[in-house]
This record gives structure tokens, C-alpha cells and sequence, in this order.
């Protein structure tokens, strides 16, 4: 019985689990193999030989190489059976060339972490290097030399571990090759006579034009900003009969990228039942949840992102990480992302209701910090933006963090928002006259603050922007001041902040336009989920964000 067939019976009795999207594909790939009026009036033809000879190469000649699988011959699961088989089984008639030609040319792999995949892309394109024609050329490329070599390295420590393709290949610092040096003379397709080669290559190599590979598999699809790296690539496939080109990737963090271009006209393609002519040629193999809500309430559903989940992949590791992932921001960010494909972008609000409402209701006396030193901080605008003035004292013993603070805002834009002019009205915000914001006036507003509370500032941070003028003014009136580097130098204090707002310690005086300003703040993250910055919601162009990052 054919893997695809199957593969989908054990879905159906529920012995596998996998999502919405990639049952879309099975149940295409099932009219594409089994219906007989479908595939004739598609001209399509179902043939496993190719498919059955990679999986048995694989299966027979190769060895993983990683612990705690090192040494061990790698044995295909179902889901990787069916991958290979979809991939080299369904065949198309091409009228050009008057015969059948496997029909998928393109794929895109998107699955969880740890789930095998540059191991099972490395073994399919080193099965087709030896199993397909002679003089074949394999590219593995991804955004940088560290990258493509971690797919390059997984095909030639494969390579290695076969005594038998070891004898008949040889590597060097430019890439895999057939042939052995010390036999010139012999011929023949495991001979120096191939001219086939498997090399790697970064985004960041120049002179990308001029190649000609039969097999190209791009890597960590999720970092790239373009498609300056693929279109070479896809280019370089263009004379081959039948060429072969691989995106495999995870979810990632890069907003407006190329896999999320790529992920949209896929889901076009999903969405039409592969109709869509741009899908014709194009294997959409995605291991996605169908919401992040089950995530946290069905451990079972973590196999459709997760399909090696208990072979490859540790369940035990994979609840640790959800577990902590539900009290750390950062952590569920990285996890969402990485283990379950659920992009995690700008639009991702960064404090939750709960969250918020921490805020409501923490009230202290200003005599809490009469003669007390505080740390300022302030974010300045002219006029589009609110300016922001804020001071932070902090309770020795109990280390809780009070803040006294004063929103500033040109007189023409109060009625932007209905609230604005309520807010001037009762204390919260300084209406300053004309067009801009008279950053003199929130220098005088530290000043007399400090004046009339008997409190110093220990220094004062203030962002580079526009500051000349309001650093000059606050050193005359002998405030020390730092420049405080924003974006990325945020992460950690976001994190700071959480913890003190989860344990209660965060007071702003039930302050409505700090409240405001949270709320509007949104998420986001470094290419690797490892960094964060505050930013506003996308589409939120009205809703200020100046609070907050003071």
C-alpha cells in the first residue's frame, strides 16, 4: 500500500494527529493517486519506483550521525515515507518533453524544532545525487556559511558513515564530489568522470548568477527579509528537465519577511484545493496547529506541529518548555514560533488583560517619597506623539516601584483622542500651547517637582532624539543626565518590568494614561526570538506607546 494512503489511515483512525493545513495536501495527493477520472483529466500517472529506491538508499546505506541516534541506520517514519513518496511518486505528463516528469518541482517543509528536518532533506538530496542522473549538482544554501553548513555538513557526515559512498566520493573545502583520487582512471558514474557536486551557499556571497544545480534546498527560510538569496536559486533550476527545490524552514520572527510572502501564496494555493495555477508544480508539506488555544489544553495536538514528537523529538522536554513557556513572555514568544509555528509578530499585544488590570487600583502618598532620590526618564516629541515625563522611586525595603509621572501635548492635538482634554482637566496631562511641545516645560516640570517633593534624581535618561535643547536646559538646573539606547537594549527591562507588575510591586497611582499606553504596546522580536522591543500595534497610528517605554 502506498505511504500517502497509508499515512492518512492513520490519521483517520487517529493513531497520528496533523493539522487542517496538511490534511488539505493528503486529501489532494489522494485524488492525485487513487481517483482515475482525476487523474486522467490531469494527465497524471502514480510511479514508486522512484520514491521506493530513495527510501530504501536512505534506509540501507545511511546512518544518523547525532546523538542519541549516532551510528544508528536512519529508519524512515511514516510521515517521512510519505513526504518522499509525494515528492517522487506523482508524475505529469510534459508535452514538451513527450514524457511523464515528476510533477512536484517545489516544496516548502514547515515543521516544528527537532523534528528532523535538515537530516531528511540531507538524506533525500544525497539519495538523489546518487540515485538520480549522472552529473547532478546539489546546492544547500541558507543567510549565512554557518547555516548552509549545518544542512551541507548533515549530507557529508551521512557520506561518511556509508563505507560504501565513502570509497566512491571524496570532499574537499569547495564541496562533495565523486570519484575517488587514488582510482583517475576508472569510469563510470561513481567516478571522477561525474562532474556532479554537492556545495553549499550564504546569502552573503556575492556573484550569486551563473549556476546550474538540479537540487536546491534553502534552510532557515524563516530569517530572510527577501528573496535575494532564493531567486538566484530558483533561477539556476530553470534548464533542468526535472530540478528539485527545497524550502525548509520554522515558524520565525522576522515581520513582512519572505516566508511570510511565501506562507500567504501557499495558503492562496490551500485555500483553492491546489487549483491555483501557481500551485501546480508546488508540494506544501506544513506541520501547523490550527490554534494557539489548544497548545495549552491538549497535549496531543502538539504532534501537528510535531510529527516526530516521541521518536525524535522528547514529549518530556516539549511540556517542560510549554510549562514554562505560561509564566515567561519571552519564552512563550520563542516556543510559539519555534516548537508550534504560530508567528509571533508586532500585532502581538505585549501585556494581557490580566495583566493590565495589575495596574488598577495601585494608589500610594506622594509623602511615601518626600526627600527620597528617584531615577527620571523621558520620551521626547514635537507633535505627533505624546512627550513623556516620569520618575521611578523605589521602596528600600520592600522594593516596590512608584511612579510619579506627566504626559505633555500640543494644544492643536487634543482632540485626537475624546479622553485627552478629560485627562489635561484632571491632572494628567499638560496642554502646551501651539503646534509642538515646548520641551522647556517638561524641564521646568522635573524641576518644581523635585523642588516641591525635597527629592533628587540620581540621573535622568533620555532618548537621543530632538534632545539638545532639553538636555541643556535639565543641566542647568543640575540634573545628571544619561542617554538611554532604545530598540533592542529594551528586552531585558520589559522583562524586569513583567516580573514586577506579576508580584504587585508596580504602582502608578491608577494613572489612566499609563494604562493607555500599555495597552497599546505590542511585541516585537529579533530574527531569532531572542531580543525584543516595545512598538505600537500595527494599524494603531492614534495610540501612543510614550508611557510605556519610559
Amino acid at each position: 500500500m502506498p505511504y500517502i494512503r497509508n499515512y492518512w489511515n492513520a490519521i483517520e483512525r487517529g493513531e497520528i494527529i496533523v493539522g487542517d493545513e496538511l490534511k488539505i495536501t493528503l486529501r489532494h495527493l489522494l485524488r492525485e493517486t487513487e481517483d482515475r477520472e482525476y487523474m486522467n483529466s490531469h494527465n497524471l500517472y502514480f510511479d514508486c519506483m522512484e520514491s521506493y529506491s530513495r527510501i530504501q538508499f536512505i534506509e540501507k546505506k545511511l546512518k544518523l550521525f547525532e546523538a542519541p541516534f549516532a551510528g544508528q541506520p536512519f529508519r524512515l517514519e511514516l510521515f517521512q515515507k510519505a513526504f518522499i513518496e509525494a515528492i517522487f511518486a506523482v508524475k505529469q505528463y510534459d508535452d514538451k518533453q513527450k514524457r511523464y516528469v515528476r510533477k512536484y518541482q517545489q516544496v516548502l517543509f514547515l515543521v516544528g524544532r527537532k523534528n528532523g528536518k535538515t537530516p531528511l532533506v540531507a538524506a533525500i538530496s544525497l539519495a538523489e545525487w546518487v540515485c538520480g542522473p549522472m552529473g547532478l549538482k546539489i546546492l544547500c544554501a541558507s543567510n549565512n556559511y554557518a547555516q548552509a553548513s549545518i544542512l551541507h555538513g548533515a549530507i557529508n557526515a551521512m557520506r561518511e558513515e556509508s563505507p560504501e559512498l565513502e570509497r566512491v566520493t571524496q570532499k574537499n573545502i569547495r564541496g562533495i564530489y565523486f570519484g575517488n583520487p587514488r582510482q583517475k582512471s576508472k569510469r563510470g558514474k561513481f567516478s571522477m568522470q561525474n562532474k556532479g557536486s554537492i556545495e553549499k551557499l550564504s546569502a552573503k556571497t556575492g556573484a550569486k548568477e551563473g549556476l546550474n544545480i538540479g537540487v536546491g534546498a534553502v534552510d532557515e527560510v524563516h530569517e530572510m527579509e527577501d528573496d535575494r538569496l532564493v531567486m538566484p536559486i530558483r533561477q539556476a533550476l530553470s534548464s533542468q528537465n526535472e530540478p528539485l527545490y527545497f524550502e525548509l524552514t520554522t515558524e520565525g520572527f522576522v515581520n513582512d519577511g519572505y516566508l511570510d510572502k511565501r506562507l500567504a501564496e501557499a495558503r492562496k494555493v490551500l485555500e483553492s484545493d491546489y487549483e491555483a495555477a501557481e500551485g501546480n508544480r508546488w508540494l506544501i508539506w506544513l506541520y501547523t496547529q490550527d490554534c494557539e488555544s489548544e497548545v495549552w489544553t491538549n497535549e496531543r495536538s502538539w504532534q501537528k506541529s510535531n510529527p516526530g514528537l516521541g521518536v525524535i523529538k522528547k514529549e518530556d522536554f516539549l511540556r517542560g518548555m510549554v510549562d514554562e513557556a505560561k509564566g515567561n513572555k519571552s519564552t512563550r514568544a520563542f516556543i510559539l514560533a519555534k516548537d508550534f509555528n504560530i508567528k509571533q509578530n508586532g500585532a502581538t499585544a505585549w501585556l494581557s488583560e490580566t495583566e493590565l488590570a495589575a495596574l488598577d487600583g495601585k494608589t500610594f502618598d506622594l509623602e511615601l517619597i518626600e526627600g527620597t532620590v528617584g531615577i527620571g526618564g523621558c520620551d521626547l516629541s514635537e507633535s505627533g506623539d505624546l512627550t513623556n515625563a516620569r520618575i521611578l522611586f523605589v521602596d528600600p525595603e520592600n522594593r516596590n516601584k512608584y511612579f510619579v509621572t506627566m504626559y505633555f501635548l500640543p494644544e492643536v492635538k487634543a482632540d485626537d483622542n475624546p479622553k485627552y482634554r478629560e485627562w489635561a482637566t484632571k491632572g494628567f496631562l499638560t496642554l502646551c500651547e501651539g503646534g509642538e511641545v515646548n520641551h522647556g516645560d517638561v524641564a521646568d516640570w522635573f524641576w518644581s517637582f523635585c523642588v516641591r517633593h525635597r527629592c533628587r534624581l540620581f540621573r535622568t535618561g533620555y532618548d537621543k532624539w530632538q534632545a539638545k535643547g532639553f538636555v541643556a536646559q535639565m543641566e542647568g538646573y543640575s540634573f545628571d543626565m544619561e542617554k538611554i539606547a532604545q530598540g533592542e537594549a529594551l528586552s531585558n527591562d520589559m522583562l524586569l518590568f513583567e516580573n514586577d507588575l506579576a508580584q504587585g510591586k508596580i504602582y502608578t497611582n491608577d494613572n489612566p494614561m499609563d494604562r493607555f499606553c500599555f495597552a497599546n504596546t505590542a511585541v516585537r522580536w529579533n530574527s531569532k526570538g531572542t531580543r525584543r522591543q516595545p512598538e505600537k500595534l500595527r494599524g494603531e497610528v492614534m495610540k501612543k506607546i510614550d508611557g510605556a517605554v519610559t
